[in-house]
């Protein structure tokens, strides 16, 4: 196909299709590790573009790997479909999946021209199961030149700042009795969680500026009349960066262990997953992303009370931790209305999710032309290896 150098990628002729794909996740919700249809659906999408698809990728049966053209330089798109427990595509991950398929098939003109290969990495359980950090220790991402998605939200935000995070599983051991009879003989797991509560409450005063501590309960016992032999809840930290996690979570976990030793009971408190990194923004693909934003008519001044999505943490920090990154919030125009309330899940279909796939997929499509177009072409690598590999561009480096 023969491209004309100064036009620039176009989703238009396939945003009927790309809607379409957006609907039917939106439809079918699959929540994290359980993605089977989301996968299989995206895979045919891709293939029906000329993607060559890995399905089952790195061995995670929900992620999959694709690729289009066989240029040195890798630029990857990346996927989630991924949806909440009890509230569907509250978060919009359907059409995450939208905008990053959409702005692959965009740029496949491209290809050769820019000596590019495309990738669309798709990838299960971001939603607290951590399945880019899981894809990313088993080798993926690692030779890309740069990693996009967007994020849909109440408004556009274009820099990711999220919080790192620990995501916890807690579990109180005590003993079953009868409450009325014979309640000396219990163990109550469930006034362990009460006095971890309580506890966590108090802690909150000393919390420094920049964390977060929250959770729910998922088990409180069975019979008012049966002291509760178990109980179990998810609780999740977060702060600023790894460095300032970790110290946090250790004081979040001795309130729940004040919950055990008041009531002589038992606790695990074991990670959910591995936690989730600050972002480190390419600064570069910001700039470009941001400018074609504003061209296409985008407004990025909300005010900043309003733009706080983009604080929400993500696994794609961890990413970002390894690659050339950007994360940019796009909005659907509904604030107050935000991500994971059903009223989110509700606009994630329609006429305003509809502008929102054709602007991301166009935006993230004509971010990595430019970026690459502006970059100097990597060096050849002679039989003995030397030169720069795959060849990261230059003027790409994150801060």
């Amino acid at each position: 196909m023969t491209v004309d150098p100064g036009d620039a990628p176009d989703v238009t002729p396939h945003l009927a299709r790309l809607i379409t794909y957006s609907e039917t996740l939106h439809a079918h919700p699959e929540t994290a590790w359980e993605e089977h249809r989301a996968a299989r659906w995206t895979a045919e999408l891709l293939q029906e573009f000329g993607f060559e698809v890995d399905t089952a990728y790195l061995g995670f049966p929900t992620a999959l790997h694709a690729t289009h053209g066989s240029g040195r330089r890798r630029v990857g798109f990346i996927v989630e479909y991924d949806a909440l427990p009890g509230l569907g595509h509250a978060c919009g991950h359907n059409l995450i999946a939208a905008m990053s398929v959409g702005a692959a098939i965009a740029l496949r003109p491209w290809t050769h021209q820019l000596d590019l290969r495309v990738d669309v990495i798709a990838t299960p359980a971001e939603e607290g199961g951590g399945g880019k950090i899981e894809l990313l220790d088993a080798g993926a991402f690692h030779d890309l030149d740069l990693a996009l998605m967007a994020h849909p939200g109440p408004v556009d935000a274009p820099r990711a700042e999220p919080y790192a995070v620990a995501h916890d599983h807690v579990r109180f051991t005590g003993r079953s009795a009868h409450a009325a009879a014979y309640p000396h003989e219990g163990r109550n797991a469930n006034d362990a969680f009460v006095i971890a509560q309580v506890a966590l409450g108090m802690l909150r005063q000393q919390l420094p500026p920049g964390t977060r501590v929250h959770g729910i309960q998922t088990v409180g016992g069975q019979a008012p009349n049966a002291i509760p032999a178990s109980t179990e809840g998810r609780w999740y930290t977060r702060a600023e960066t790894l460095a300032r996690l970790e110290p946090l979570r250790r004081r979040v976990e001795r309130c729940f262990e004040a919950g055990a030793l008041a009531t002589d009971t038992t606790l695990e408190f074991t990670p959910e997953s591995q936690p989730y990194a600050e972002f480190r923004t390419d600064e570069r693909a910001l700039e470009i992303y941001t400018r074609h934003a504003l061209a296409l008519g985008r407004r990025l001044d909300a005010p900043v009370e309003h733009r706080t999505m983009n604080r929400a943490s993500t696994d794609m920090g961890n990413v970002s931790q390894h690659v050339p990154a950007i994360h940019p919030y796009i909005g659907l125009g509904c604030y107050p209305v935000s991500n994971h309330q059903p009223e989110f899940a509700a606009v994630c279909v329609g006429e305003a999710a509809d502008r929102v796939i054709e602007d991301g997929a166009t935006l993230l499509a004509r971010t990595a032309h430019e970026y690459f177009a502006h970059a100097p072409h990597p060096e050849p690598v002679d039989a003995a290896g030397n030169g720069n590999g795959h060849g990261r561009p230059a003027g790409g480096a994150s801060t």
